[in-house]
């Protein structure tokens, strides 16, 4: 089966197909000043990006992790995250408390989903 590298980067690749799966790496905010729900819009908004350019949605999704280094932060995230997914195809979700690579980053997102 073939690979299809989206947006190959010198560590990794926005998203990566093989077959009907396709894999997204952790999406963050590039506009760090934002506070969560501003960073969380922008992540999801970087997910639709992805999932388009591999030729799928976001009903499409079958799983995703959500990373927080504050899980104070958990209900706003969620506040844009319940207006953003597909009601009626929610996916597989784990949420992590976890640090992530810089302090300003207050979400990262990373997700599989189907063709």
């Amino acid at each position: 089966m073939a690979i299809t590298r989206i947006d190959p980067g010198k560590r990794l690749s926005g998203a990566v197909v093989h077959g009907e799966t396709v894999y997204l790496a952790g999406q963050v905010a590039d506009k760090t000043k934002a506070d969560i729900k501003g960073q969380t819009q922008e992540v999801l908004g970087k997910i639709d990006k992805l999932l388009a350019k591999a030729g799928t949605k976001k009903s499409n999704l079958l799983s995703v992790q959500i990373f927080l280094p504050d899980m104070r932060n958990f209900a706003a995230m969620n506040e844009v995250w319940e207006k953003w997914m597909d009601p009626t195809n929610p996916p597989a979700r784990a949420t992590i408390g976890a640090a992530l690579a810089t302090p300003e980053l207050l979400v990262e997102i990373m997700a599989v989903a189907a063709k």
